[in-house]
């Protein structure tokens, strides 16, 4: 088990926490609880000096001296520093999410059949592909943008009608941009969509847009 700090800074002081390596990652990717993450309940200024963080500080810069709330919001919203062998493990592992999600959803322009896991790591090589540190919904598109340079290749995807009610639209329209073709307003304020979504994400994009509208949002598929 390792321990590592996790950082974060307010009103120009610096707040630091002792937490499980492991349990962070996991903790900032909605795996794990924060009562299984913290080291220590302890807020500190500088961990490694010792320095703790004074209660009237904790109250001035996160609302409250309660160290499980205030160590929480340091973890999900700070910076964790991760050892070095734990950073290249979810690189890869990074990297066999973006693999996968090819090899299952882009097929050949050119024969209508799928790529290997060796042909796409191949191509993600000679394009200088680089998988960033965030979902893979997010990079789906430039990496395939990057990739078609090397490849015959196109992602089956499906073209939706989303009308979002308007006490929602400003929450949801982030995740819509991801994918949005076009969009347009009506006069009750309600935002309708037109996205266009790779069939392997579809799934996930419903369990996103339901959650925040709570099932009040329409969806029509375009036929094509």
């Amino acid at each position: 088990m390792v321990n590592i700090t996790a950082r974060y800074r307010a009103k120009g002081k610096n707040f630091e926490v002792l937490v499980n390596a492991d349990k962070a990652s996991q903790f900032k990717k909605g795996l794990s609880t924060i009562e299984n993450v913290l080291a220590t309940d302890q807020i500190f200024y500088d961990i490694k000096k010792g320095l703790k963080a004074s209660t009237s500080d904790l109250k001035d810069c996160f609302g409250t001296d309660n160290s499980r709330d205030v160590a929480e919001r340091i973890v999900k919203n700070g910076e964790v520093e991760l050892p070095l062998e734990l950073k290249r493990q979810e690189q890869e592992n990074r990297i066999k999410q973006v693999v996968a999600f090819f090899v299952k959803n882009a097929v050949d322009t050119r024969t209508g059949l799928p790529f290997t896991e060796k042909r796409i790591e191949e191509a993600m090589g000679q394009a200088g592909i680089s998988v960033e540190n965030k979902p893979i919904n997010q990079q789906v598109n430039s990496i395939a943008s990057k990739l078609k340079t090397i490849l015959p290749l196109k992602i089956a995807t499906k073209k939706l009608k989303i009308t979002i009610p308007a006490v929602h639209a400003g929450k949801v329209y982030g995740l819509l941009n991801e994918y949005k073709e076009k969009e347009s307003w009506l006069d009750n304020g309600d935002l309708v969509c037109v996205v266009n979504i790779p069939s392997g994400l579809q799934m996930e994009f419903y369990d996103k847009l339901n959650g925040v509208t709570h099932g009040s949002s329409i969806a029509e598929e375009i036929k094509e």
